[in-house]
């Protein structure tokens, strides 16, 4: 693999991982988390349930992106188009997405009632109840992950022309989170709220790190393919 292939995977997963512990979709994990812990006297069964949820979430994304970029790939008049505007596309998209990570830009949104009520009905499903909330859960799409879904993963899918290996990493990265506190959950309470509390810490200063970087390009790729400044 080249390295300009592996900084895309890695910032697919890094995208993905973002999404997962940004506000609205936190509130979902959260909720996702809570229903894995029911079984906390089984940690086979939180484990699998994890596991579950991760691969429903995951498969989301996979057939989303995957046919977007195909769609987008297929049409040659749109894919040239693509390719010739692309950059000039990216810049301000960038920004917009780094002015919302910051919280410049807000939206209101009700993923807390929507987790909850999603978890009521996957109670009955036992461990496949994970399946069902990761499926609901990464189509209840929030501003935030919106964004970093159709801002951020889709171009550099196209830009790689990966339909597959890209949305997989960011799939991957949208339910790591939740895998964590599954093992966390099955090795004991202490140990998950050691890691609540290292999550909240990490998410904001990663997700102010990342706005800013993302508004940093945005602007470089503005001054380059829009105004050519250089």
């Amino acid at each position: 693999m080249s390295g300009d292939w592996l900084l895309g995977l890695s910032s697919a997963l890094w995208f993905g991982i973002l999404t997962s512990i940004s506000p609205c979709p936190l509130a979902t994990n959260i909720a996702a988390i809570s229903f894995i812990g029911r079984r906390v006297d089984r940690p086979h069964a939180v484990i699998a349930t994890g596991v579950l949820y991760a691969l429903g979430r995951t498969i989301v994304y996979v057939v989303l992106a995957g046919l977007l970029v195909s769609s987008l790939l297929s049409a040659p008049s749109v894919s040239h188009a693509l390719q010739k505007y692309m950059n000039k596309v990216l810049g301000p998209l960038l920004i917009l997405v780094g002015m919302m990570l910051l919280g410049l830009i807000e939206f209101h949104t009700r993923g807390s009632k929507l987790g909850a009520r999603v978890g009521r009905r996957a109670e009955q499903w036992g461990i496949w109840g994970g399946l069902l909330l990761g499926v609901v859960f990464a189509l209840a799409f929030c501003p935030s992950s919106a964004a970093l879904f159709f801002g951020s993963l889709l171009p550099i899918s196209v830009k790689y022309e990966s339909r597959l290996w890209l949305p997989l990493a960011y799939g991957l990265g949208t339910a790591l989170p939740v895998i964590l506190f599954a093992l966390a959950i099955a090795a004991g309470a202490s140990a998950v709220a050691r890691a609540f509390q290292r999550v909240a810490a990490f998410e904001r200063w990663a997700r102010i790190a990342t706005g800013l970087i993302f508004i940093a390009v945005g602007v470089y790729f503005s001054l380059v393919f829009i105004f050519r400044v250089w």
